[in-house]
């Protein structure tokens, strides 16, 4: 896997700033879903998603890459906000593809090790999907 290394140097931070993306899209996409979500994302699939979940989620992930470009020296403010945009789409994308494969095996959790969490997948998909795009 090449995504975490820069200019032929490894470099763990690619990976972590990845990650914090993703865990503070998934996060406020809840967030501001449940407290402004009134249009639907793709009800069919995923029900609870919502346009503003959305549309939190990215500004929220903008504001993190803003903050990682402080921290993180291969991160700029531009880098950091085109992959808030690849990461915030695709993420979505991974989630909701995640979220239909459920639906078609007519399963809710994808495992049992976090009950109520949607199992493993559920916290990995967004990052299993969105990785490519990123590198």
């Amino acid at each position: 896997m090449q995504l975490p290394f820069l200019s032929n140097t490894y470099n763990p931070f690619i990976i972590i700033g990845i990650f914090i993306l993703i865990w503070v899209n998934d996060t406020f996409a809840y967030i501001c879903g449940r407290a402004f979500g009134k249009h639907k994302l793709y009800e069919k699939i995923s029900p609870k998603k919502t346009i503003e979940g959305f549309i939190g989620g990215f500004i929220a992930s903008v504001c993190a890459a803003c903050i990682l470009s402080i921290y993180f020296q291969y991160f700029t403010v531009t880098t950091g906000i085109i992959s808030a945009l690849i990461l915030s789409l695709f993420g979505t994308i991974g989630d909701l593809v995640e979220s239909k494969f459920k639906r078609q095996a007519q399963v809710k959790d994808s495992g049992n090790i976090m009950p109520g969490h949607g199992g493993i997948l559920d916290r990995l998909d967004s990052v299993l999907f969105a990785a490519p795009f990123i590198f």
